[in-house]
C-alpha cells in the first residue's frame, strides 16, 4: 500500500512540474493527486472509522489554512482595488533594479518576521505589480521574495508555522531563537540577493496606476483608510491568536470583517457603480480561487503520506541509519522542498524527546532554520511559493532554472553559518 501511494504522489508530483508540457492545469492535478491517496488508503485498510477521525484531524488543519489564505487574499485585493498600496509605492522612488532588489527583499524579511511568510508574499506580490511592469524582471523578484520571505519567517516564533509548532511545544523560545538564527537566516537571504544582484543591469518600468489609467473613485483618506486598517489586520492576526488561542484564519476573518463594513459605511454615498468595484465581494470574486484549490489537494495528498506513517518511517530511518544531526537536519529541510515542512517537523519532535534534546538545544534550533528556509529551493516547497506560484502564474521548471539554485546556495550558506556560530562562539 505504502508503495502505491508513494507511486501515485510522484506521480502526481512530476504532472504539477511538468504542468507546461502535459498541458493539464497543477490544480485538477493536486486535487486528483490528494483525493486518490486517501482513496487507496481507504480501500486498503480493514478499519474506516480510524481512517475517517483521521481524515477530520487533517482537514481541520487544511481548512484552516484555505480560510487563512482566503481571507489575507480578499484583504490584500480590497487594499488593491483601493490603490492602498501607493501609499509604499510612492515612497519607494528607485528604479535601478540592483537597488531595488534590496529594498523589496529587506522589506519582505522583516515583515515575514511580523506577519509570516505566507501574508508576507501576499502583500509583496501585489506590492511588485505596483513597482515593476515587465513581467520576466517581476518574476525574478518574485523568487527573491519567497526566499526573503521564509528566511525571515523561520527566525520568529511567528513567521513560520514549523518555528511556532516548536515555539508552543516548547521545545524553543521566542526570544533564545531570534538572537540565534537571525544571522543564518540574513546570510541566507543575502547570499542569492548578492548573486542576483550583479547579473541585474538597468532599470524597471513601472505600469500605470489606475488614477493614471481612469478616473480614480477613491480619495486620499480612503486610499490611505483602507491600506492602514488592511494591514493593521494583518499585523493584528498573532495577536488575535495570542490573545485567544483561535486559529489564525479566525483572526483574518475578524478583520476581513472590520474591513467589509468600514468600505460599506465611507462607500455609501457612491454610485452602483463605483460601489462594486471597491467592495469586499468584488474582491473576493478577484481572488484566485485555482491556487486555493492547487493547496488544497497538495495538502491532502502530503496529508495521506503522514497518515500512512510514511513521513515518519522515513525520519525514524533516517536517525537509525545516518544518526549524525548535522547531515539528518539539513536533509528535513531539503525534503521539505518537496513534501509539506509541517508534518516532517511534526514526526521530528515525535522522534526526538524532550530529555535528551531540552529546549533550545542545538536540534531545535537547527530545524526551525532548515524546515523554514528549505522550501524556497523549489516553488511548491513553501506556502509562500504555492501563493505567488498562483498569483503571478509562475512555471514550476522557470523557478527550477532560474530561482531554486539561488536558493539552495543560500540554504547552505545559512548552514555553514550557523554550524559556524555554534562550534565558534558555543552560544
Amino acid at each position: 500500500m505504502n508503495i502505491l501511494i508513494i507511486s501515485i504522489f510522484i506521480l502526481g508530483y512530476l504532472a504539477i512540474a511538468f504542468e507546461h508540457v502535459i498541458k493539464i492545469n497543477k490544480s485538477a492535478t493536486a486535487l486528483l493527486t490528494g483525493v486518490i491517496c486517501w482513496a487507496v488508503y481507504v480501500l486498503m485498510i480493514s478499519d474506516p472509522q480510524l481512517i475517517a477521525v483521521k481524515f477530520s484531524n487533517h482537514i481541520n488543519e487544511i481548512s484552516g489554512i484555505l480560510f487563512f489564505l482566503m481571507g489575507a487574499m480578499t484583504i490584500v485585493e480590497l487594499i488593491d482595488a483601493h490603490d492602498g498600496f501607493d501609499v509604499i509605492t510612492s515612497r519607494i522612488t528607485t528604479s535601478n533594479k540592483r537597488s531595488l532588489l534590496f529594498i523589496i527583499c529587506t522589506i519582505t524579511f522583516f515583515l515575514s518576521a511580523i506577519l509570516d511568510n505566507l501574508t508576507t508574499t501576499i502583500v509583496m506580490v501585489s506590492l511588485l505589480r505596483k513597482l515593476i511592469d515587465d513581467k520576466n524582471d517581476r518574476m525574478l523578484f518574485i523568487g527573491l521574495v519567497i526566499i526573503a520571505a521564509n528566511a525571515g519567517g523561520a527566525w520568529s516564533p511567528i513567521g513560520d508555522v514549523t518555528t511556532t509548532m516548536l515555539w508552543i511545544g516548547g521545545k524553543i523560545t521566542a526570544t533564545n531563537i531570534m538572537l540565534k538564527l537571525f544571522v543564518p537566516s540574513l546570510v541566507c537571504l543575502l547570499t542569492p540577493v548578492i548573486i542576483l544582484s550583479f547579473k541585474l543591469k538597468g532599470n524597471v518600468d513601472r505600469p500605470l496606476t489606475n488614477s493614471e489609467k481612469s478616473s480614480n473613485p477613491t480619495n486620499l483618506l480612503e486610499r490611505n483608510t483602507v491600506f492602514i486598517l488592511g494591514l493593521g489586520a494583518l499585523l493584528f492576526v498573532p495577536v488575535f491568536k495570542t490573545l485567544t488561542n483561535l486559529p489564525p484564519f479566525m483572526g483574518v476573518l475578524f478583520g476581513l470583517g472590520i474591513l467589509w463594513i468600514v468600505t460599506e459605511v465611507i462607500h455609501s454615498k457612491k454610485n452602483d457603480e463605483d460601489k462594486d468595484s471597491l467592495s469586499v465581494v468584488q474582491a473576493l470574486r478577484k481572488i484566485d480561487v485555482p491556487s486555493i484549490l492547487f493547496f488544497l489537494g497538495i495538502l491532502t495528498a502530503v496529508a495521506a503520506l503522514e497518515s500512512t506513517g510514511i513521513l515518519s518511517q522515513f525520519a525514524q530511518f533516517m536517525n537509525d541509519k545516518i544518526g549524525n544531526l548535522n547531515i539528518i537536519v539539513p536533509t528535513i529541510g531539503i525534503l521539505s522542498a518537496v513534501i509539506d515542512n509541517v508534518p516532517l517537523v511534526a514526526a521530528s519532535m515525535g522522534m526526538y524527546d524532550i530529555t535528551s534534546y531540552p529546549a533550545d538545544s542545538y536540534l531545535w534550533e537547527f530545524l526551525a532554520y532548515c524546515s523554514g528556509t528549505g522550501g524556497s529551493i523549489l516553488i511548491i516547497g513553501s506556502a509562500a511559493g504555492v501563493a505567488a506560484m498562483g498569483m503571478e502564474k509562475i512555471d514550476f521548471m522557470w523557478y527550477f532554472k532560474k530561482i531554486a539554485g539561488l536558493a539552495t546556495i543560500g540554504y547552505f550558506a545559512g548552514i555553514i553559518c550557523y554550524i559556524g556560530i555554534e562550534y565558534f562562539f558555543h552560544l
